[in-house]
This record gives structure tokens, C-alpha cells and sequence, in this order.
């Protein structure tokens, strides 16, 4: 197997446990994993050196919530919304109906697309849920289009209750016939638990019919106003629960619970409930910013994603979400860049595969067209993203 060093690095932002920055660094690869990370004046032989124009490099972004699975347009829903009208779940009914609309052909060239974007922006890691088919046939079918493309998939059959059935009905499916039938191509479970979606009881159910089902679980929680989302997330072991907008005392209190047997310095023990914010989503919906900031110094362990849908957050662009954190959020530049890479590996419970840059890992690594990663901040809404490299191979732009 042959080795490759990338070397005239300005900088390596690691996003391991100690947040280490090395200046004036290489990495070097060995096949799909990291063998080796310091400065440059120490690095070993290699097979082949790759001159990285002295730009800075950091993990590729893990993006652990997105909606890439759909057809159709939502752009004057957009527009009503800028205008004043408020953000209701109901809207995802218009892409449910164009999504049944496409064919396999059309679903896959789409979500094909939208990974390749994001793979040129730096994202390394994709989630993508199903949840605009909402029948037994198009849930099935969307979560088998979406394990042939993105890394890991996510069962939201309990997205929305379709307006021609009954709430329970649609809820024993979902926890019936549809979860048996996405159940090959999924690994995780996930509920809109939210007023105009699927209340507590119902949410309940879901969660506990895909935990028997051997799935992970995430909520959709706290993001129209105060509910039940966060406090069954934490109930129920769940690997995340995102949105989080509209949080209160007890809402902080128990996902800091959940952090108990996890020691943060060592990057070791249990993991928790991650909360993860969506802060493009947020921009989108003009719902109050995630308490990011907040979560953090309350020992709660945060992740940023994309939210990448048609319908209030049309961009996988993690960069853009993380700056906005820095911007908007108050979390410092690296807080943020670990959020949007080792806290949506925790999120996917991959974080000793990816998610920093630690001899061992994949090989996941983006180079920035810039100096340090400060610049994602400090140059907001440039595209700095230059070569992705991912398991070791350049995946995305030019050296």
C-alpha cells in the first residue's frame, strides 16, 4: 500500500480532544488512514509527496441531518416566508407529492447532485433521512435510493401525517409495515415531534417500535416552540436530538444528564444526547438561533448539520453553518469547526472513524484556500474550500 504526504501546510486545526493547531505541518496517508500528523521538518519518507500550497487543513465536515431525498420546488414558500407568513410542518406535503411524482432515475440523479455538492464543499460524512414518501412503498423506495449514495440513512417515515389519513393509523404504520420494510436499508429512526406533526404519545411509539426494531434513534425536537422532544430524546437513550430552539431549564438540565459517564477531555465513557443546531434552518424559519452557546457550557455536547431540504434550508454549505455559529451562536471559531466535525460523528456514532484528524482515522481532510481556519469566520460566505481529499483519495477540487 502506498504512502502520500501532504506537506507545506500553514496549519492543521486537528478537532481532536486536546484542539491542537500545528503550524507549518504535513499529514501523512498510508492507503484510506492517517499514519501520521506534525510539523513538516519531522515528517517521514512517503511514496509521494503532495505540495498543499500552504493552505490549512482540517477534518472534513461530518453532516449528520439532511433531507436529501426529494423533487420539486418550494422557492415561493421561501418567499411567503421572507414576507412575513410563519413556518408551519405542513409545507412539507407539496414535496411529498413531487417526490412520489419522480421516478428512481430522478431520485438518484438528484441525490447524486446534492452529495457531490456537498462533497465539494468539504462535507466527507453524509446523513440523509427518507420522510417525503410517507407510505409504505415511497419510504421503502427512498431509503433504498438513499443507501446507495450517502453514508448513513435515517428512517423518518414520521415526518408529517399524510392529510388523508387518520393520526393513529398513520403512526401504527409507521411503526409496522413501513419499519419493516425500510428496516435493510436504515440505520436510524427519527420523529417529527412537534405541534402540527406527531405529539408525544405518538412520538413514543415511534421511538419505542425502532428501538425494538434493533435502530438508533433522533428526534426532531424544540424547534416550533417548547414541547416534549428533548426530554423523550434523552428518555430514550436517542443519539441526538436536533433543532433545540426553544429549550427551558429542565430541557438544558437533562441533556447535561445524559452527559454523566462521558469525560470530555479524554474523548471516553458514554455518549450522550447530542444537540445538534441547525442554524441555516434557523436563518430560514427566523426561529431563534439554537442556544448553542448555552448547551456548551452546560457540558452538553453539540453538533452543526446542514438541514439540507427544499423547504426552509436549501444549502449544504457547513461552512455557511459554521460560521453563522461564530457570527450568531457565540461559539469561537474552533468550538464551532469541532461541532460541525467530531460532534456529527458523535451525533452518528462514528467518531472513531471520523471526525478529526488523529493517526488511525480515515483519512478525511479538506484544504482551506486560505492561511487558518479563522478565515471561515473572519470571510464569511466565501467559498474557501479547496481539495477534499476522503479515505485517502482527492474526492473533490484541485491541488
Amino acid at each position: 500500500m502506498s504512502t502520500s504526504l501532504i506537506t507545506n501546510l500553514s496549519e492543521i486545526f486537528t478537532a481532536d480532544a486536546t484542539q491542537t493547531v500545528i503550524k507549518d505541518a504535513a499529514i501523512l496517508i498510508d492507503g484510506e488512514k492517517i499514519a501520521w500528523i506534525g510539523e513538516a521538518a519531522e515528517a517521514p519518507d512517503a511514496d509521494e509527496t503532495i505540495d498543499a500550497g500552504h493552505r490549512a487543513a482540517l477534518p472534513g465536515w461530518v453532516d449528520s441531518h439532511t433531507h436529501l431525498v426529494f423533487a420539486g420546488d418550494r422557492s415561493q414558500e421561501f418567499v411567503a416566508r421572507m414576507a412575513g407568513q410563519d413556518y408551519a410542518a405542513g409545507g412539507i406535503a407539496v414535496t411529498t407529492a413531487a417526490t412520489r411524482a419522480a421516478s428512481d432515475y430522478d431520485l438518484t440523479r438528484l441525490l447524486l447532485g446534492r452529495a457531490a455538492e456537498a462533497l465539494a464543499g468539504g462535507t466527507t460524512y453524509l446523513e440523509t433521512k427518507t420522510g417525503y414518501g410517507l407510505g409504505v412503498e415511497e419510504e421503502a423506495r427512498h431509503a433504498r435510493i438513499a443507501s446507495t449514495v450517502v453514508d448513513q440513512v435515517t428512517f423518518l417515515g414520521a415526518h408529517l401525517v399524510p392529510a388523508d389519513m387518520d393520526a393513529q393509523d398513520y403512526t401504527d404504520l409507521v411503526c409496522g409495515e413501513m419499519l419493516e420494510r425500510v428496516r435493510p436499508y436504515v440505520q436510524f429512526a427519527d420523529v417529527f415531534c412537534e405541534r402540527g406533526a406527531f405529539n408525544e404519545a405518538q412520538s413514543r411509539q415511534v421511538l419505542t417500535a425502532s428501538r425494538d426494531a434493533g435502530l438508533g434513534l433522533r428526534v426532531h425536537g424544540n424547534q416550533l416552540g417548547p414541547g416534549p422532544g428533548v426530554q423523550l430524546a434523552v428518555e430514550f437513550g436517542a443519539a441526538s436530538v436536533d433543532h433545540v430552539n426553544y429549550l427551558d431549564e429542565a430541557d438544558v438540565t437533562a441533556l447535561a444528564g445524559s452527559w454523566k459517564n462521558w469525560d470530555a477531555g479524554s474523548r471516553s465513557g458514554t455518549a450522550g444526547t447530542v444537540a445538534t443546531c441547525l442554524p441555516a434552518c434557523d436563518l430560514s424559519t427566523r426561529q431563534p438561533l439554537a442556544p448553542g452557546r448555552e448547551l456548551l457550557d452546560a457540558g452538553v455536547q453539540i453538533a452543526l448539520a446542514s438541514n439540507c431540504n427544499p423547504g426552509t434550508s436549501y444549502t449544504s454549505s457547513m461552512a455557511f453553518c459554521v460560521a453563522t455559529a461564530v457570527l450568531q451562536m457565540h461559539l469561537g471559531i474552533e468550538e464551532a469547526i469541532v461541532a460541525a466535525t467530531y460532534g456529527g460523528a458523535l451525533a452518528l456514532g462514528v467518531q472513531d472513524l471520523v471526525g478529526s484528524l488523529e493517526v488511525g482515522k480515515r483519512a478525511d481532510i479538506q484544504l482551506l484556500n486560505a492561511p487558518s481556519v479563522a478565515h471561515l469566520a473572519y470571510r464569511p460566505g466565501m467559498n474557501l474550500t479547496g481539495p477534499v481529499f476522503r479515505a485517502g483519495t482527492l474526492a473533490a477540487g484541485r491541488l
